[in-house]
């Protein structure tokens, strides 16, 4: 019993140095392999214009999980009403963890380039927004389809 305890003691204090090291150096999101946490320089100055986003052909999400590890994700974002605006489009009766989490915990962390953001997610509900999102999105990525039958989550980033 003494062996068992110092095995899963020495097990345990593996586990939170792992995760110690993984929070100073960030573990990013590579493609479609999703991270932890996002690394960079935190930007804490507000952001008026995001016209800056359009030169990122994708960006990276930090979201908050609700076993209190974050989940980092690839994700595209465009520009519409002067707002920024994520897209998430999945097939029917499936979903995305980061919009799970978004839908729980609204705060996240973005990456554009070096930089950190820390802001809050609202979902988009009005049809002439949303319909304003298709078309910039569209414009912005005129290769990538929609799959019929898909749920589309569209989220306005705020402050």
């Amino acid at each position: 019993m003494n062996r068992l305890l110092k095995v899963v003691g020495a097990i345990v204090v593996f586990l939170v140095l792992v995760l110690v090291i993984l929070r100073i150096t960030g573990l990013n999101p590579h493609g479609q392999k999703p991270g932890l946490w996002l690394s960079g320089n935190l930007v804490k100055t507000p952001v008026t214009d995001w016209s800056f986003t359009d030169q990122f052909y994708a960006i990276e999400l930090q979201t908050n999980t609700w076993y209190g590890l974050p989940h980092s994700v690839t994700i595209n974002c465009m520009i519409a009403n002067g707002h920024l605006y994520l897209f998430s489009a999945y097939p029917a009766g499936t979903h995305r963890s980061w919009d799970d989490n978004v839908m729980r915990d609204p705060h996240v962390r973005m990456k554009l380039g070096d930089d950190l953001y820390d802001r809050t997610l609202v979902v988009v509900a009005d049809p002439a927004e949303s319909e304003s999102v298709f078309e910039a999105r569209k414009k912005k990525y005129p290769k990538l389809k929609v799959p019929p039958n898909s749920t589309v989550q569209i989220f306005r980033v705020e402050g």
